[in-house]
């Protein structure tokens, strides 16, 4: 029997190996849109989206959180027969609530594939004002306001997952394949680059997912960061909140390149990471400052202030904070990279 069972096991195992390794092959990481067009205070739109700071109201409901310490919850909304599930992140000392909107608005502005995450209030009833470390049944009548919060929602598509659960690490990159279709490798090396421009720390496997965008073919995957709630500070070894998470004096002295020649972009290592100093090509480089040349002072106004970031960090204003984005983009189109 439990030669059965192993003989099963390896067959289930080996096809989604299999399915996995497909997916890689002809991945995208980035898909054409108008830079110019796109309005980073109202961020993805659609039937799942949220105007910035509205305030949904909303019933607690005990879910599995994963992975992570960061708090938040699950509660259900009432809409339709069946209601809407949410996805919660809350705390004012949370650095992740405001990192991660700029981060996927960012990535989402520029063409990058990105979960859309929604700056609001939400008022949960049946919470107890810490709902990630209190959640014994509490007045369901009674509603506790969580401000600031956010509202995460999936990008659109399916996660593919292998036996130890989602996730890819940096160096998989190397296994998309133009000729299939895949990502090429200025598109590979401008996504790098990026990770780098925003200090995105917690680069561990599990915060990355590889999504079938049409289900069952899986013609179209994307290869994408699922958290990015860990950036626009320094990236540290411990992942560290207060210095990786929207902290102004950290990601403003953070230069982009590790040396004066080259381009090794500067992105220090960390304990669960799997891309540290990437090296980036010319055309990778170029790529990416392409992109983020289209970007509008307005647009990288209405990105710092609808994330809150003088909320979480009173120490600059978001127009000090437009300088900062527009001097690291300055290190990037002024660098010129070896082929």
């Amino acid at each position: 029997m439990s030669r059965i069972l192993a003989a099963l096991c390896l067959v289930v195992f080996g096809a989604a190996s299999d399915q996995r390794a497909d997916a890689i092959r002809h991945a995208k990481v980035w898909m054409p849109v108008n830079v110019k067009s796109m309005n980073l205070k109202a961020g993805p739109q659609g039937p799942l989206a949220f105007p910035p700071e509205a305030t949904v109201t909303c019933t607690y409901f005990e879910a599995d959180l994963g992975q992570g310490s960061t708090p938040k919850f699950h509660c259900m909304m009432p809409t339709g027969a069946i209601g809407r599930e949410l996805k919660v992140r809350y705390g004012k000392t949370n650095g992740e609530v405001y990192a991660q909107v700029a981060a996927t608005r960012l990535l989402w502005a520029l063409g990058f594939p990105a979960d859309p995450m929604y700056p609001v209030k939400v008022a949960c009833r049946g919470c107890s004002a810490d709902p990630f470390n209190t959640r014994p049944p509490v007045d369901a009548t009674a509603a506790v306001t969580f401000d600031p919060a956010t509202i995460d929602e999936d990008f659109p598509g399916t996660t593919i997952e292998n036996s130890s659960g989602q996730g890819w690490a940096w160096k998989e990159l190397d296994h998309v394949d133009p000729q299939a279709g895949g990502a090429t490798l200025a598109e590979r090396d401008a996504f790098k680059l990026l990770a780098a421009f925003i200090q995105h720390s917690s680069n561990k496997s599990i915060n990355q997912r590889i999504v079938c965008v049409n289900p069952p073919s899986c013609s179209t995957t994307v290869m994408m960061i699922g958290d990015l709630g860990k950036t626009f500070g320094r990236a540290n070894s411990g992942n560290d909140d207060a210095i990786g998470s929207v902290n102004f004096a950290a990601w403003s002295r953070e230069p982009i390149w590790k040396g004066a020649v080259e381009c090794v972009a500067n992105l220090h290592w960390t304990w669960s990471g799997s891309l540290a100093d990437p090296l980036v090509s010319e055309a990778g480089r170029k790529f990416l400052a392409d992109l983020l040349n289209q970007l509008t002072d307005a647009q990288l106004t209405d990105l710092f202030t609808v994330a809150r970031f003088t909320e979480r960090d009173p120490s600059a204003t978001v127009a000090q904070w437009v300088e900062a984005f527009k001097a690291k983009r300055a290190e990037i189109t002024n660098r010129k990279c070896g082929s």
